[in-house]
């Protein structure tokens, strides 16, 4: 069961039009700006309060600005090269990934599923260290 490599809740993301305008709403709600870069052109912003991370980000695409426009909700990995493999054999709809960015002071593995209701699941390992990042580097393949 994919559920024995998680160990709770990453972060929602939320795609912008307009990351100021988003960033300001959420830290008018009290969240502070944890971590922020570029990734392929669009900014990203990684916004917290309490246990609660936001990731906002410019799409080129634009975003969906509808209701229930959330794109994604990222699970925590603690193994994820055993996700992935356990998510191929029991065949999940693969979305994006394994892919690797380079966020946070390690870097990230990440793998999305589809869910029934077209919903991106995403599954991501926030790694520790440059070994623990070699490593799954390897494992994956």
């Amino acid at each position: 069961m994919l559920t024995n490599f998680v160990d709770g809740y990453n972060h929602i993301g939320i795609p912008t039009d307009d990351i100021e305008k988003t960033e300001a709403f959420y830290k008018g709600l009290g969240f502070k700006l944890l971590w922020e870069t570029v990734y392929k052109g669009d900014r990203v912003k990684f916004l917290g309060w309490a246990n609660i991370v936001i990731e906002t980000y410019e799409k080129s695409a634009g975003a969906a600005n509808a209701i229930g426009a959330i794109d994604h909700i990222a699970l925590n990995c603690t193994d994820i090269a055993a996700c992935v493999k356990e998510a191929r054999e029991a065949g999940y709809e693969f979305r994006e990934g394994p892919a690797y960015l380079p966020y946070w002071e390690h870097g990230v593995a990440y793998v999305t599923i589809l869910g029934p209701n077209q919903e991106i699941v995403e599954f991501i390992q926030k790694f520790q260290s440059e070994e623990e990042k070699e490593r799954m580097v390897k494992a994956l393949g």
